[in-house]
C-alpha cells in the first residue's frame, strides 16, 4: 500500500507525458521507445493495483508466503524515473554546452566609458543609448555599433573580413560592436544599442536554441518499432499456449503469464542510453577544448567525409608575423636590417610595426637611438640614425625617400608578394640597404591535423577571400589539392550547396563572419573559438584554442560516443530480451518457475548499470 501511494504521483504528475507519447504512438502506428515504456510500465502498474486489490484470482508462483501477490510498483516507478532523468540529461548537456558558448560571448565587454557634460564615466553597455558619444581606449572591444566623431586609430575587423591586416579608421568612419580597437583612443556616437547590436541578438539566438534531439535517438525508436510488435506477439502466443496447455486455472495462468511477458519486456535503460553517452561524451569535449552545442553534431561528425576550411585565422594565424628579414647590400647583414627596422618602428603604431618590433624583441635585437622621427601616411615612416636619413616602408616610401628600387630588388620582392605577403624596404640615405617580408603564419598544428584527417578518409577543401597566389603557396605547403581563392561568403555557401548535392557529408571549419553562412549551412559547422561570435552562435562545435587538431578531437570524440550509444541500446535491450521466454513460461514444465518479479527487477538493474558504467568509459577514452 506504501509503495502504491509513493508510485501515484510519480505515474500521474512526474511522467505522465510518457502515457500520451505511448498512445498517440499507438494512435498514430508510429510506434517509438514510449511505446514500449508506456506499456511496460503501464501493464506493470496497473497489474500490481489488481495483485493488492484481488490477490485469490492469482497463481500460487506470483505470491508470497503469507499470500500477498508481489508487485511491481517499485519497478514501474524506477522505470518510469530513469526514463525522465535521460530525458533531463539529455536536456541538460545541451543546456551546458550553451552556457559554455555564452561564456565565450562573455570575451565582449559589458562595460563603456561614456562622455557625460565632458567628463568620462564608466556605464553598463546595456546604459548606452542612441546617440551616446562614448570613448575606446586603445586595445579594448568596441562597444556598440556607431561612427567615429573624433580621432583616429587602426581596427582589427578580421572577425567581419577575415583578413588579418587591421583597417586605418578616421572621423566619420564606421564601427562595428566587437571588433577591436588598435593602439589610439578615439570618441565614437552610438547608431545601433542594446537588443539592435549583433552580439545581443546571437545570445538571443543562443538562449532560444531548441533542446536538441539527437538522430540517433531515431535508432531507439526504430528499435522500438519493431521490438513492440514483437513482443505484443509473442504476449498473444504465451496467452494462447498456457490457454491450451496450462495448468488449471488455465485464463488465470494464461493472462498473468502474457503480462509478465509485457512487464519483463520493458527496458528501463532505454531512455538513458543515448542521452547518458551524450552527457558524458560532450563534458569530455568540453575538457579538451571541444564545444559541442547539440547531440546532433555529434553524430553528423562521425559521418563526415569532406572537410571546407577558412585560410585566415583558421588554417593561419590570422595575425600579422615577420617572416624573414633579408639584406641587399654586402655592407649590410640582416641582423643589422632588423636592427635599423626595429629601432625605427618603435615609435610607430601601425599593426606591421608592431609585428617587426615584436620579431626583433624575439630576436634579441638592440634598439638604436633615434632623431626627428615621423610617419608619412599611407607610405612608411622615416627618421634620423646616427646622423643618418633612415626610411622605412612601401614602394611609394622609397620615392618619397629618393631611393630607386632596382630590377634585382623588385623580382626578389615579387616572389613574396606572389605568395600574397607585405614586403617593407629600408633605405639608408637614399640607399636600399635591405626588406622585411610581413605575411600571416600557418598555425604549427594546420599541418599535422590536415594528415591525420586525410588519413582518415576525409577530402580536406580550402575556401578563401584571399588572393590565388596566397591561397595556392599555403595550398601547396599544406598537400591540399584542391582549393578556391576570392570567395566572398556567398560563394562559400554556394560551395557547400554543391557538395551536399553531391551526396557529401559537409563540415565547414571558420572563425569569420564571412563564414557565418557556410557553417550555418553545413551539415556540421565547426567555429574557432578564437574567431567571431557570429561564426560561433552558427556553428554545431566550437574549437576553444582555435585549432584544426580540435577538428580531429572532435571526429575521435563522435566516433567513440556513437559506438557507445550503440553499444547502450544493446544493454539496454538484452537483458530484457533474455527475460521475456522466462516471462512466457518456457521454464514452467521442466523447474515450476514463472517470471518472479525478482527476476524482472534483477533484469531492468542490470541493464541500466551497465548502460550508465558504459557511459561512463567516455571519460576515460583519449581524443
Amino acid at each position: 500500500w506504501i509503495q502504491f501511494a509513493l508510485s501515484i504521483p510519480v505515474v500521474f504528475y512526474a511522467t505522465w507525458m510518457f502515457f500520451e507519447r505511448a498512445y498517440k504512438s499507438i494512435k498514430t502506428w508510429n510506434l517509438n521507445m514510449f511505446t514500449l515504456i508506456g506499456i511496460g510500465a503501464g501493464v506493470a502498474w496497473l497489474f500490481s493495483v489488481f495483485g493488492m486489490l484481488f490477490p485469490d484470482i492469482f497463481p500460487s508462483q506470483f505470491k508470497t508466503e503469507s499470500g500477498a501477490v508481489h508487485v511491481y510498483f517499485e519497478a514501474a516507478t524506477v522505470i518510469l524515473t530513469l526514463v525522465l532523468l535521460g530525458q533531463l540529461l539529455e536536456a541538460r548537456a545541451h543546456s551546458k554546452t550553451n552556457s559554455a558558448v555564452k561564456e565565450l560571448l562573455k570575451l565582449a565587454p559589458n562595460k563603456a566609458i561614456k562622455i557625460v557634460d565632458g567628463e568620462e564615466v564608466e556605464v553598463s553597455i546595456d546604459k548606452i543609448e542612441l546617440n551616446d558619444i562614448l570613448k575606446v581606449k586603445p586595445g579594448e572591444k568596441i562597444p556598440v555599433d556607431g561612427v567615429i566623431t573624433e580621432g583616429e586609430t587602426t581596427i582589427d575587423e578580421s572577425m567581419i573580413t577575415g583578413e588579418p591586416i587591421p583597417v586605418n579608421k578616421s572621423k566619420d568612419d564606421k564601427v562595428s560592436s566587437g571588433t577591436i580597437n588598435g593602439n589610439q583612443s578615439f570618441l565614437m556616437k552610438a547608431e545601433k544599442v542594446g537588443s539592435d547590436t549583433l552580439l545581443s541578438q546571437i545570445i538571443h539566438m543562443v538562449n532560444d536554441a531548441s533542446r536538441s534531439r539527437a538522430p540517433i535517438q531515431n535508432l531507439a525508436d526504430k528499435v522500438s518499432g519493431y521490438f513492440v510488435p514483437v513482443v505484443v506477439i509473442i504476449s498473444i502466443i504465451t496467452f494462447i499456449v498456457w490457454s491450451i496447455w496450462g495448468p488449471e486455472p488455465v485464463y488465470v495462468y494464461a493472462f498473468v503469464n502474457a503480462i509478465a511477458v509485457l512487464i519483463i519486456a520493458c527496458p528501463c535503460a532505454l531512455g538513458l542510453a543515448t542521452p547518458m553517452s551524450v552527457m558524458v561524451g560532450v563534458g569530455k569535449g568540453a575538457q579538451n577544448g571541444v564545444l559541442i552545442k547539440n547531440a546532433e553534431a555529434l553524430e553528423k561528425m562521425d559521418k563526415v567525409n569532406t572537410l571546407i576550411v577558412d585560410k585566415t585565422g583558421t588554417i593561419t594565424e590570422g595575425k600579422p608575423t615577420v617572416e624573414t628579414v633579408g639584406a641587399f647590400s654586402d655592407a649590410f647583414d640582416d641582423k643589422k636590417v632588423l636592427q635599423y627596422i626595429v629601432s625605427l618602428n618603435t615609435n610607430s603604431e601601425h599593426p606591421l610595426a608592431e609585428a617587426t618590433v615584436k620579431y626583433g624583441k624575439e630576436h634579441n635585437a638592440n634598439i638604436l637611438k633615434f632623431e626627428d622621427f615621423s610617419a608619412v601616411t599611407g607610405k612608411g615612416v622615416e627618421a634620423t640614425i646616427n646622423d643618418k636619413k633612415v626610411t622605412i616602408g612601401n614602394p611609394k616610401m622609397m620615392e618619397y625617400a629618393k631611393a630607386h628600387i632596382t630590377s634585382k630588388m623588385k623580382d626578389e620582392a615579387k616572389t613574396y608578394q606572389k605568395q600574397g605577403k607585405t614586403v617593407s624596404y629600408l633605405s639608408l640615405d637614399k640607399t636600399i640597404v635591405g626588406y622585411v617580408v610581413i605575411g600571416d603564419k600557418i598555425k604549427e598544428t594546420s599541418a599535422k591535423a590536415i594528415k591525420v584527417l586525410q588519413d582518415k578518409g576525409i577530402d580536406v577543401i580550402m575556401l578563401t577571400g584571399d588572393n590565388y597566389d596566397t591561397a595556392q603557396a599555403v595550398a601547396s605547403e599544406l598537400n591540399l589539392a584542391d582549393f578556391k581563392a576570392s570567395m566572398l561568403p556567398e560563394d562559400k555557401l554556394k560551395e557547400v550547396e554543391k557538395l551536399q548535392e553531391k551526396g557529401k557529408v559537409v563540415a565547414m571549419a571558420g572563425d569569420g563572419i564571412n563564414d557565418a553562412p557556410a557553417l550555418a549551412k553545413s551539415d556540421v559547422g565547426v567555429a574557432m573559438g578564437t574567431g567571431t561570435d557570429v561564426a560561433i552562435e552558427s556553428a554545431m562545435i566550437t574549437l576553444v584554442k582555435g585549432d584544426l587538431h580540435g577538428i580531429v578531437k572532435a571526429k575521435n570524440l563522435s566516433n567513440a560516443v556513437m559506438r557507445n550509444i550503440k553499444q547502450n541500446l544493446f544493454f539496454a535491450l538484452i537483458y530484457n530480451t533474455l527475460g521475456v521466454p522466462i516471462a512466457a513460461g518456457v521454464l514452467f514444465p521442466f523447474f515450476g518457475i514463472l517470471l518472479s518479479p525478482m527476476i524482472a527487477a534483477l533484469a531492468m538493474s542490470f541493464s541500466s548499470v551497465s548502460v550508465i558504467v558504459n557511459a561512463l568509459r567516455l571519460r576515460n577514452i583519449k581524443i
